[in-house]
């Protein structure tokens, strides 16, 4: 995959995201076919950058329970 620039993302935080708990991640829309995604605790740190597809599949996944908490 080829380098995304982020300097100008608009991140969101999850609507999940437990408030001020620290425990939240973001998301930058506005990438075709892609998905950003960062620790909200660290917003200069890095990103990670997933397919949509592959992004969509995880959410799934997490939504059906496949994943022990």
């Amino acid at each position: 995959m080829q380098n995304v620039d982020l300097r100008k993302a608009a991140w969101r935080k999850s609507s999940y995201s437990a408030g001020d708990a620290g425990e939240c991640i973001e998301v930058a829309p506005g990438f075709p076919d892609l998905v950003p995604v960062r620790d909200s605790k660290d917003p200069d740190g890095p990103a990670l950058v997933f397919r949509a597809s592959a992004w969509e599949a995880f959410v799934a996944a997490v939504r059906e329970g496949d994943f022990p908490t």
